[in-house]
């Protein structure tokens, strides 16, 4: 049986390599609907090479135009072709891979219609992860983790009793500037953040893996996906990128994931779980090519965006909420060059010190704590230049 695919972010980086695995295995899927923002001749190419139901864009102007070229297809934009994409073209699975908050509503629509979710999208856990975990606990919607930490523990924790868990690993590869000081990273520049040593990735993922912002968002992730407190979460630096997490039980035993550094390993196995099927194309990871393994303890004063995650997550509510909306505007300002790498963080813990938590919020709460961060961060850049 075909399995029916809706894809959100097409032609980021998650979503290309999710298009790899479709058009490897067309005798099991079908690509139904996806998004994309303004890369309009990636839009035409992917429509043209699957032709699916529906196709949304950001701008009305280009939906318009791809309309006219696409007269079969229904093409949208904006929040509501989001949504139509989502869950309007029946799909078997919904593969979220955009980046940003922006990822939230479409998510609980498609959870609200029971689609099975594969989730590569980090901040729509991190901004309200218990809404979206509750609503699919009610509803028997699977959360399959795409994220190649994520799945590590996924894997690792299959035919596991989670009351035995003690320890929650996840690795890091420590990103770009892994062997600088706090001292060295003073004018470092974009294009220096987005040579990552290890992974193939989009940009803002590759400054938050640069900032370790990136780990901190898995580390609230983790603890919604698998209900684990965040003292029993650890981080690791692992340079290597060959063991992806690690889960520890109450005997002293470790499970483990590993393989070479690819995402398609862990987007395939969202597609296809419970089953595998062969990887088409991928390294095999050879161990003795690799020789050694390294790994330090992570230290929370030369990567402060671990800790603030760490921080915000304790708290709760609508803390979470902000510090990954102050982020997301804090990424975008440094990549055009408007603010220096280390004032990323430090707007996030700005924002967050700023910020008054309310413990229990709905969906709107958390939308309005998105919107109010954003505009903070944009004020007070504003006001420094």
């Amino acid at each position: 049986m075909v399995k029916r695919i809706s894809l959100l972010g097409a032609t980021g980086s998650i979503g290309v390599q999710t298009l790899d695995i479709i058009e490897s295995n067309r005798d099991k899927f079908q690509l139904v609907s996806f998004s994309a923002g303004t890369n309009i001749a990636k839009v035409r190419e992917i429509a043209q090479n699957h032709q699916p139901e529906i196709v949304s864009v950001l701008r009305a102007e280009d939906a318009e135009s791809l309309q006219r070229d696409f007269p079969e297809i229904r093409i949208m934009h904006g929040k509501e072709g989001l949504m139509a994409v989502a869950c309007e073209a029946g799909p078997d699975l919904l593969v979220n891979a955009v980046i940003g908050s922006v990822g939230l509503e479409p998510t609980l629509k498609a959870i609200q219609s029971h689609i099975p979710i594969a989730i590569a999208n980090k901040e729509t856990l991190v901004a309200a992860g218990e809404i979206v975990m509750r609503e699919a606990a009610e509803r028997n919607v699977p959360i399959l983790p795409v994220d190649s930490e994520h799945s590590a523990l996924f894997q690792s924790l299959n035919g596991e009793n989670p009351k035995r868990i003690t320890r929650l690993i996840l690795t890091a590869s420590g990103g770009s500037f892994r062997d600088r000081t706090r001292d060295e990273l003073a004018g470092v520049t974009v294009e220096q953040a987005l040579a990552h040593p290890n992974w193939s990735m989009g940009n803002k993922l590759t400054i938050d893996s640069a900032t370790m912002m990136n780990k901190g968002l898995e580390v609230i992730e983790a603890h919604h996906l698998f209900n684990m407190p965040f003292d029993q979460i650890d981080c690791l630096l692992h340079k290597e990128s060959i063991i992806h997490s690690m889960v520890e039980f109450e005997d002293t035993s470790i499970m483990a994931q590993l393989g070479s550094p690819d995402m398609r390993v862990p987007i395939q196995y969202a597609m296809t779980y419970p089953d595998r099927i062969p990887m088409k194309n991928a390294k095999r990871l050879r161990l003795e090519e690799i020789g050694l393994l390294h790994f330090e303890k992570m230290d929370f004063e030369r990567f402060k965006a671990l800790a603030l995650a760490y921080d915000a997550g304790r708290e709760g509510g609508t803390m979470p909420a902000a510090m990954n909306a102050a982020n997301e505007v804090a990424v975008q300002l440094f990549m055009e060059g408007r603010i220096s790498f280390l004032q990323i963080e430090e707007l996030v813990e700005t924002v967050m010190a700023k910020h008054q938590k309310i413990a229990h919020p709905d969906l709107e709460t958390i939308l309005q704590t998105d919107a109010a961060s954003r505009k903070m961060v944009y004020d007070i850049v504003t006001r420094l230049q």
